[in-house]
């Protein structure tokens, strides 16, 4: 298999993590870079035509994009240690938590910095100032519910290290680039959540 990926940018950074978590090697990297443009390729489209990156080349010529299709059969070849849940029920509210997590707390901080962040702006055209800053503000409203969420639970998916945590790990680690740390926000559960997770040897990769 090859993964088609960029290193740092948060969703091919969920997938790294979630590969060192696995202890899962033997995957070919082919790296491309975001800001020359790389994405727009007509090659690159013929593997993705989101222009998206990351994307996993299958044995037999197939491509599979979004970091969470890719982690889930990556999960199914790989079963142990679990990330995803054991049995229906467990899958369940592992996935309904990373969903949550991706949609309001990435999302709104990928929004975030994609609008308001000088250096994105050769892949954020046109960009959005305003709503930025909007979404800075959401993103900080969606950061302090996941911190009371912490406050009675060590992960965010419960008693155990999952793939919701890797999610947000990915995100606020993007929110570096707006200067958002949950310690300085005063969100002292998220904070400590962080520091655990970013002790964490699949963490250390970027």
């Amino acid at each position: 298999m090859r993964l088609h990926t960029s290193p740092r940018a948060p969703n091919p950074r969920r997938v790294d993590m979630f590969l060192a978590e696995k202890g899962i090697d033997g995957i070919e990297r082919q790296l491309y870079d975001l800001n020359r443009g790389d994405l727009r390729s007509a090659e690159f489209r013929q593997l993705n035509p989101m222009g998206r990156v990351p994307v996993l080349e299958l044995e037999d010529g197939r491509r599979l994009a979004e970091s969470r299709a890719i982690c889930s059969y990556l999960e199914h070849l790989h079963p142990e240690p679990n990330l995803m849940g054991r049995g229906a029920e467990e899958r369940a509210f592992i996935e309904s938590v990373d969903r949550q997590v991706e949609l309001f707390l990435l999302g709104s901080i990928a929004n975030a910095v994609r609008h308001t962040h000088p250096g994105l702006a050769p892949l954020e055209q046109p960009q959005f100032p305003d709503f930025g800053t909007a979404q800075g503000h959401k993103m900080l409203e969606y950061a302090a519910v996941f911190d009371r969420l912490l406050a009675s639970r060590p992960w965010f998916a419960g008693d155990r290290f999952t793939i919701a945590d890797i999610t947000a790990f990915c995100g606020i680690e993007f929110g570096k680039l707006i200067k958002f740390r949950p310690g300085d926000a005063g969100l002292a559960h998220l904070a400590d959540w962080r520091e655990r997770v970013a002790a964490r040897p699949s963490a250390k990769l970027a």
